[in-house]
């Protein structure tokens, strides 16, 4: 059995109110739910999470939406998700949107050590409220700074004992890039397989990067 992998009681353990959580995920695909009800039901408020989307309200981390203990979201679109529009408007959670692209390339960014990332997205929007303009070769460009996390909350189809992962399909979406900009790593994975078995050239994201593994408490 591997060293790296926790059960939900440890995985609590890094878990506190005010933090700041990345998910893995494009509509619940590729989301560890696993993980998402374990933050439920540990009660921690405050929550800032980032990711594509918040799911519906009943898959992805729309159920933690609908807990009322997000205090903002970062995403590029929470239309599948009434309920987060619903906060939203009430005022009762903020909502940051941010063009899918430049939300990726925050990201990378966070994870590179990069200041930043200059894109022509959004300007003359409302996306550029706030935001420093600089101009390159006559083009406008707006700043958009990197996002980091505390934790990022990751599935994976495959790991092996060192946390080496292998993603199935569109569920690997965002979650190889947000192993790279969280202090902590986090992943569900499916199948446990032997070191050695997952041929080098497949891995998707390396064991380097992951903390801890989880597979729910009957491991």
């Amino acid at each position: 059995m591997s060293k790296k992998i926790i059960d939900a009681e440890a995985f609590r353990s890094y878990l506190r109110d005010g933090m700041t959580i990345m998910f893995g995920g494009f509509m619940g695909i590729g989301t560890p739910q696993l993980l998402v009800n374990e933050i439920i039901k540990s009660g921690v408020r405050d929550l800032t999470i980032i990711g594509n989307d918040t799911g519906f309200v009943d898959t992805g981390v729309g159920p933690l939406i609908a807990s009322g203990q997000v205090k903002k979201v970062i995403a590029s679109h929470i239309g599948t998700n009434p309920e987060t529009g619903r906060r939203m408007i009430a005022g009762e959670m903020e909502v940051e949107l941010v063009p899918q692209g430049t939300l990726i390339e925050r990201i990378r960014c966070g994870g590179a050590g990069l200041g930043g990332v200059l894109t022509p997205t959004g300007v003359g929007t409302v996306v550029e409220l706030d935001k420093q303009k600089i101009e390159v070769n006559q083009v406008t460009y707006l700043l958009e700074l990197p996002l980091r996390a505390d934790l990022a909350i990751l599935q994976a189809a495959k790991a092996d004992g060192l946390g080496n992962l292998v993603y199935s399909l569109t569920a690997r979406n965002f979650n190889p890039i947000m192993a790279l900009a969280a202090d902590t790593v986090i992943v569900q994975f499916d199948q446990l397989v032997e070191v050695g078995e997952l041929a080098p050239d497949h891995v998707m994201t390396p064991g380097a990067l992951v903390d801890h593994l989880y597979h729910g408490d009957s491991q």
